[in-house]
C-alpha cells in the first residue's frame, strides 16, 4: 500500500470519527438554516430543472438535503451516501424512503452509468477531489448532472495547500472548472450562492457539470 493511500485512509478515518461524534450538533436548525441551506437551495433548483430520477447525495451527513430532495422532487430513487455511522444513524431516523449507504466519495457503491445526478454540498474539501469527480463521472449516465457546492471564508486567507488531494483545500472557481473538465464533465453553470447579508463572511460556490 502506498504512503499516500495510507495517509489518505488515516485522514478519512479521523474525519469519520469526528462526524460520528458531531452528528447531533450538526442537526441544529440555526446551523442548518444560516450556514448550509443557501447552497442546498441551489442544488435543489439545479435538480428540479434537470428532472433527474436517480439521485445520490454524497457525504449526505444526517440526510437533511437528501430527505428534502425526496420530499420535494419525488424522483424514482434517492440515495444518501456517507462514511460516518453516526451521521447515517441520524439520517435513517429522518427518512425510510431514502436508501442510505456507507462509502467514500472516491469509491461509490454504484454500477457504471447507474445515476442521473450526483450532488454534494459543503463537503468537497474533505475529498480527494480529482478522484471523487472521476467517480461521479463513472456512475453517471450520459447527460447526467453533477452539482457541487463548496463553502469557505470570504476573507482572503493563505491557501492551506496547492495540492487538490489535500482534504483541507477549497478550490477557486477556476480550479473547480478545471477539475470538472479534467474528469470529463462539461461545466454548465458556476456562480456564487446568494446569502443573507449577516452571513456573508462565508462564501458558497456552486458548480454544475454534465456528462457528455
Amino acid at each position: 500500500m502506498s504512503a499516500q493511500l495510507t495517509q489518505r485512509r488515516g485522514l478519512n478515518d479521523s474525519i469519520t470519527r469526528f462526524w460520528s461524534f458531531a452528528a447531533p450538533a450538526y442537526n441544529q436548525p440555526c446551523l442548518q438554516r444560516w450556514v448550509y441551506r443557501p447552497g442546498q437551495d441551489e442544488v435543489v433548483r439545479a435538480l428540479r430543472s434537470q428532472g433527474s430520477q436517480r439521485i445520490a447525495d454524497i457525504a449526505c451527513g444526517t440526510g437533511i438535503l437528501t430527505d428534502r430532495i425526496e420530499r420535494e422532487l419525488r424522483p424514482d430513487e434517492v440515495y444518501g451516501v456517507d462514511m460516518s455511522d453516526g451521521m447515517l444513524a441520524q439520517a435513517r431516523r429522518r427518512s425510510d424512503r431514502v436508501r442510505w449507504m456507507k462509502g467514500p466519495a472516491e469509491e461509490l457503491p454504484f454500477a457504471d452509468g447507474f445515476l442521473d445526478a450526483v450532488v454534494t454540498t459543503s463537503a468537497f474539501h474533505f475529498f480527494d477531489q480529482p478522484a471523487a469527480l472521476r467517480e461521479f463521472h463513472r456512475v453517471l449516465a450520459p447527460g447526467g448532472l453533477v452539482a457541487v457546492t463548496t463553502i469557505g471564508p470570504r476573507l482572503p486567507l493563505q491557501r492551506l495547500s496547492a495540492d487538490l488531494r489535500n482534504p483541507a483545500h477549497i478550490p477557486s472557481p477556476r480550479e473547480m472548472h478545471t477539475l470538472f473538465t479534467d474528469a470529463g464533465l462539461t461545466v454548465a453553470d458556476q456562480h456564487r450562492v446568494a446569502r443573507p447579508l449577516w452571513t456573508q463572511l462565508l462564501s458558497d460556490l456552486i458548480t454544475v457539470g454534465v456528462k457528455s
